[in-house]
């Protein structure tokens, strides 16, 4: 490590659960990150940061006036342009020594499955039941850890599954297909507030720094946090044997 690199990272390598091998490690990860709003604003601009080498950003979505309250990858200036393209240029500016591509469309098929091979960790930054259930089954066909979170008025939650880890549970143990309710919350029709989206987001770039680097041990179950109380609950999540997901694997 060159030592421009051990000065940019050198309170993370002071950490004994990192130090200089885990920064390597970080330095030389590859993570997938779906959605570039309100989620995937801090994720971006958090591990771009922190020295995760390789970044890739999906979203096909631009950038609108209503999303500046709480998307702090972008700025007034972006408005009208792709949010992955707007957040590969912010986490840039913060750190150009990553290696970040911007993908202005929605992943599925193919070309989310080919994307979550290439991944050592993937993140849901998304906001539709869809989007979880197709990142999930690709998650698990590749055997690449999921960090996935969720943020709307003022309620967060948190999970991690790793398909390497025998007993942990997917996307589809917690939810189960057509039991996500009649109607998605979403922050367009009912709301959130500015910095609940940060605090997941910051949450979702924890862990996957955590999976990437080595460092202490990936969260387990759910966490979700009530922002009225500033309270944090959590869950375990058991595997079901019913999965029509990861029931088979």
């Amino acid at each position: 490590m060159e030592d421009q690199s051990l000065l940019r990272y050198s309170r993370q390598i002071m950490l004994e659960q990192v130090d200089i091998d885990g920064q390597e490690r970080l330095l030389a990860g590859h993570a997938l990150v779906i959605g570039a709003g309100g989620l995937g604003s801090p994720v971006a601009l958090y591990l771009a940061a922190a020295g995760l080498g390789r970044l890739t950003l999906a979203d096909a979505d631009t950038v609108e006036l209503s999303n500046l309250q709480r998307q702090i990858a972008h700025a007034t200036a972006d408005i009208g342009r792709n949010k992955a393209e707007s957040a590969r240029e912010a986490a840039l500016a913060l750190n150009p020594g990553c290696v970040i591509q911007a993908i202005d469309d929605y992943l599925d098929g193919e070309a989310l499955a080919r994307l979550a091979v290439e991944a050592d960790v993937v993140l849901d930054c998304t906001d539709r039941f869809s989007s979880r259930y197709a990142i999930n089954a690709a998650c698990r066909a590749a055997g690449v850890p999921l960090v996935s979170g969720a943020a709307i008025r003022f309620s967060g939650q948190l999970a991690v599954f790793d398909p390497r880890d025998p007993d942990a549970p997917c996307y589809a143990c917690l939810y189960p297909p057509g039991e996500e309710g009649d109607e998605e919350l979403r922050c367009a029709e009912n709301g959130v507030i500015a910095p609940l989206v940060g605090l997941i987001g910051s949450f979702q770039a924890l862990e996957a720094i955590k999976l990437v680097s080595g460092a202490g041990t990936p969260h387990r179950g759910l966490s979700t946090f009530d922002g009225l109380t500033g309270q944090w609950r959590h869950f375990g999540v058991p595997r079901d044997p019913a999965c029509p997901v990861c029931a088979a694997t």
